[in-house]
């Protein structure tokens, strides 16, 4: 009976001591909001990585009482009625995928970074309080909330007002031409010229319920501005000058969007859309590593106390196995997960590139990585085109024809990607190629491109079409300098799609001619029709051919043995497509095609 009672008496003493640590465990939670150091990923570092972890503690942690200041502080502002409704149309209708908000606001920080480092070249002291220039993305599971930081320009006071509550100006293209033209400026204050996110910055509420933008500018204090997207609050940040320069955009992320938590999640979405953004773009990520521990030695005590009383012989033969003991691994090796930030972006774009300082190897490795294509391409061209629109391209001509090529013709082609200075727009289009040319893999890449909200649909097709026609010059061109060798390959896998450029497309109808070859009485090789003309007799005004199923049958011809008697070169189309392709090609060099098979000619 003692010994129950006395049990009795340990196992509430044993829930009182838990209930007070929970009670404990209650009030500490309640003094802490949200620290980017605390959480169980930033915990997990390795010993050597105290840095690191110091770091992410400063990205943020805000107590209870100063949030309390916050809200009490705070100025509160309405949107203007404009954003109100542009935020309602981003949210309800106009982004198709809302993976593109990171697209946005990596590209907002890449132009942020991209106006500081542009004052610094008259001032250096301007990055005198953060010299380093990046991006890093951070993502807190345990509270829910997506962090992207940069070490840009920052935001003034009145840059929030201005610029998260207005609709905002033309960014940086706009920024840039004030200050290489004065007289545009209007009197403007340089200040209120720089930081301008541009309307992308409102993509973040297709994916949170609620955005927190902290920034700190080098004229102006550290400013933290909220938004539940109805309304939004600027306050003085009660922390201080944690951020030196430089912004970070919290997103508290709706339930839908938690998959935007993910390391590989946000690793694809960071590749896919801003592999080649110029500034580094870091990810605070883990990785399972393993490391050589020692042995503790309280596991061996632990062994020696187990062990049972000995004699003093026993004693001896203990001592001679302990003699052994150099001989056993001092360590041992275990599993750890570490967290470090990682480089996404480690791609370079190559096409930025002076084309002679590029090798050839870099080339196939770029068209190998583009296109998932194993063979190197049969050729390319990298090129800058300037006019009414500027932009850098880099196309190729795969080594086979894709199969998928004529299963899609006439559908919308992923074939050549846009990117707007260096950031991926879109690879979905009717309109950057012929139909005849979706064999073509590249990128095209502009500065020049005004793009609308979304960045899904170019405002001005007119431009889409003067980079359409200067491709398809460049890719002709391209075509026309294939060596013979390779050009026996090419027409292989590719002479169809010229043909039906012929009949497709009147404009570069003549050009597309010079490339067409065909079976030929001349001899057993294939012949282009400028060499046709060169052999013409002389005083010939036509171009001779019979069409047919195969070579075998047209030579039988009695049309053909008439012009044959004569001396005369017969071309022999004998593939399904040639007969509508030269019946498209009234002409040749100034010499007529009439139709042989149809006995229409003259000699």
């Amino acid at each position: 009976m003692k010994y129950l009672l006395l049990v009795g008496l340990l196992l509430f003493a044993g829930f009182s001591q838990t209930k007070a640590d929970d009670s404990k465990e209650e009030i500490a939670t309640e003094t802490v909001d949200l620290n980017l150091g605390s959480f169980k990923e930033a915990s997990r570092t390795d010993s050597d990585a105290v840095q690191r972890e110091e770091e992410a503690i400063k990205l943020d942690g805000l107590n209870v009482a100063q949030l309390k200041e916050i809200r009490e502080k705070a100025e509160k502002f309405n949107f203007q009625t404009e954003v109100n409704r542009m935020m309602k149309l981003i949210i309800n209708s106009l982004y198709r995928n809302k993976e593109i908000f990171l697209r946005e606001l990596i590209s907002n920080a890449s132009d942020a970074i991209d106006k500081i480092r542009l004052l610094a070249l008259t001032n250096r002291d301007e990055l005198e309080t953060n010299p380093e220039l990046n991006i890093r993305i951070k993502a807190d599971k345990e509270n829910k909330v997506l962090h992207i930081m940069d070490t840009g320009i920052g935001m003034t006071h009145q840059d929030l007002i201005n610029n998260l509550g207005t609709i905002a100006k033309s960014g940086t293209a706009d920024f840039l031409a004030k200050m290489q033209d004065p007289t545009k400026a209007d009197g403007q204050d340089m200040n209120d010229m720089i930081g301008q996110f541009g309307v992308g910055f409102y993509s973040a509420f297709l994916v949170a319920d609620r955005v927190v933008v902290t920034t700190k500018h080098n004229n102006d204090k550290q400013y933290i501005w909220e938004s539940d997207a109805n309304s939004f609050s600027i306050t003085e940040d009660p922390r201080g000058d944690t951020l030196k320069r430089g912004s970070i955009i919290s997103l508290y992320l709706k339930d839908e969007a938690q998959d935007f938590l993910e390391q590989d999640t946000l690793r694809d979405l960071i590749r896919k859309y801003s592999q080649f953004i110029n500034f580094p773009i870091r990810l605070w990520s883990s990785k399972t590593v393993d490391e050589e521990v020692p042995i503790e030695e309280e596991t061996k005590k632990e062994d020696e106390e187990d062990k049972p009383a000995t004699s003093d012989d026993d004693v001896q033969i203990e001592e001679d196995t302990n003699e052994d003991d150099g001989d056993k691994p001092k360590t041992k090796t275990v599993s750890k997960t570490v967290w470090d930030w990682t480089l996404i972006n480690d791609s370079k774009p190559i096409w930025t590139r002076k084309p002679n300082d590029v090798t050839e190897e870099e080339y196939n490795e770029f068209y190998k990585s583009l296109t998932k294509d194993t063979s190197e391409p049969l050729t390319h061209t990298h090129f800058i085109a300037e006019g009414e629109v500027t932009f850098k391209s880099l196309l190729y001509i795969p080594k086979v024809q894709p199969s998928e090529s004529f299963n899609r013709y006439g559908t919308k082609s992923d074939n050549i990607k846009l990117f707007v200075r260096r950031v991926f727009i879109t690879d979905e289009f009717n309109d950057m190629m012929p139909n005849y040319l979706n064999f073509i893999r590249g990128i095209v890449d502009s500065d020049d491109l005004p793009l609308n909200v979304s960045r899904e649909t170019l405002q001005q097709h007119k431009l889409i079409k003067v980079i359409k026609k200067k491709l398809v010059r460049k890719v002709l061109d391209m075509i026309k300098k294939i060596n013979k060798e390779q050009y026996e390959k090419f027409w292989k896998e590719y002479s169809t799609n010229i043909k039906l450029g012929i009949m497709e497309d009147p404009s570069n109808r003549s050009r597309l001619a010079k490339l067409l070859r065909f079976q030929s009485s001349n001899g057993k090789d294939v012949t282009s029709l400028s060499e046709y003309v060169e052999r013409m007799k002389p005083k010939q005004q036509n171009i001779y051919f019979i069409a047919g199923a195969n070579r075998g049958e047209v030579e039988k011809s009695p049309f053909v043995e008439r012009l044959l008697a004569k001396g005369y070169e017969v071309l022999y189309l004998v593939e399904a497509v040639d007969e509508y392709c030269i019946s498209a090609l009234p002409e040749f060099d100034g010499k007529k095609i009439p139709k042989c098979c149809q006995g229409r000619f003259q000699t």
